[in-house]
């Protein structure tokens, strides 16, 4: 599990999380993904490209998994 540090923002979109921490190469794969039912935030499929995600909340995809603090 990778950690990603929000610092002083409130969230950030989930298309632009998966692109910074690497598992997608740009934001319109991640957006793909997201689509494709291939992401879960908290343990729940996500289909919102643009959902927020705050501090706190776990997203997995392709086999890796991110906690956002």
């Amino acid at each position: 599990m990778q950690q990603f540090d929000l610092e002083d923002h409130e969230y950030i979109e989930l298309c632009n999380l998966l692109k910074l921490v690497g598992i997608t190469g740009s934001g319109g794969m991640a957006k793909m993904l997201i689509a494709d039912g291939q992401v879960t935030v908290d343990g729940e499929i996500e289909l919102r490209k643009r959902c927020k995600i705050r501090s706190g909340q776990v997203v997995s995809c392709m086999e890796e998994t991110i906690e956002v603090v």
